[in-house]
């Protein structure tokens, strides 16, 4: 087995077709089908399916795939790596956050590894599920995460410190004159909230376990940014992280009584290359604390 056919099984897989995977990797099309056919007869398995609208892997082919993909990877890393001199490092950095997390100190961490490394290219997306967070890291998918707890050895774990939550009121209500709200007196009151299995909505639910009823739900939304904008139109209120208030919300978000906060742990892959670990010395400059910048318009 070979890398090139892994790339070449990947690319049918995504494509759906022989024909459109040989466009994509600019090789002939008869030389994507004997890759294939080697492949299956090599492994003693039948990867890919034929069905009326094409390719579609079977069972042991998407169990095969999920590996080959892990393989991929840490093959592009490797070469990339090896063709670099310290200044001229090239190649992807895949980062995942925690959704929520970082939304203030990313981007300059981000711009600061741009300035160092010009030609490595970075891709950032958001998990609201803190558990497929940790099967993406388990599976060496991702170069650097963002998330509240970590499995995985302490050696992969850095904490940068704490990601403080904030609740986000309607204009004009009552808790707007406080200097902080204790969650108690939000009773009652519908709340704008994320996804069941998200790991933003396991928070609010955490916190107010010891009340008498669970949080009324006034919405669900799936992206932190929504759920801010949501309530300052009074749809609800909501409990986010404090770096993800967009600007200009500010004035309807407090900080809580007792204090709500999770820990971020930036998680490295093992191994990790130049690039991921300068992102983890410029995320270590962030502020990570920002509850306090939310207060009372006098």
């Amino acid at each position: 087995m070979s890398l090139r056919q892994f790339e070449y099984a990947l690319a049918v897989a995504e494509e759906g077709s022989v024909t459109a995977a040989a466009e994509r990797l600019r090789v002939a099309q008869p030389s994507v089908s004997q890759q294939i056919r080697g492949l299956e007869r090599e492994l003693g398995v039948e990867l890919f399916a034929r069905t009326p609208t094409g390719l579609v892997p079977t069972v042991v082919g998407r169990a095969f795939l999920r590996e080959a993909e892990v393989a991929v990877t840490a093959s592009r890393r490797a070469r990339a790596t090896a063709r670099a001199g310290a200044d001229e490092l090239v190649g992807e950095l895949v980062v995942s956050v925690q959704m929520g997390f970082g939304t203030r100190q990313l981007p300059g961490a981000l711009r600061a590894l741009r300035r160092r490394y010009p030609r490595v290219e970075v891709t950032v997306f958001e998990e609201p599920s803190s558990a497929e967070l940790e099967r993406l890291c388990r599976r060496g998918v991702l170069d650097l995460a963002l998330m509240a707890a970590c499995e995985r050895s302490p050696a992969d774990a850095h904490h940068l410190g704490e990601e403080e939550f904030v609740v986000v009121l309607g204009p004009g209500h009552r808790q707007l004159e406080a200097e902080q709200v204790e969650l108690r007196e939000l009773e009652g009151e519908p709340w704008v909230r994320f996804d069941r299995d998200s790991a933003l909505d396991g928070v609010l639910t955490n916190v107010l376990r010891d009340s008498d009823r669970a949080p009324a739900t006034g919405a669900r939304v799936s992206q932190t940014a929504t759920a801010v904008r949501w309530a300052a139109h009074g749809l609800g209120v909501t409990l986010v992280p404090a770096s993800a208030v967009p600007e200009g919300h500010d004035h309807l978000a407090r900080p809580v009584f007792p204090v709500v906060s999770q820990p971020v742990l930036a998680v490295l892959r093992p191994g990790a290359g130049p690039a991921e670990t300068a992102l983890l010395e410029f995320l270590r400059k962030e502020s990570w604390s920002d509850s306090a910048s939310f207060s009372p318009v006098s």
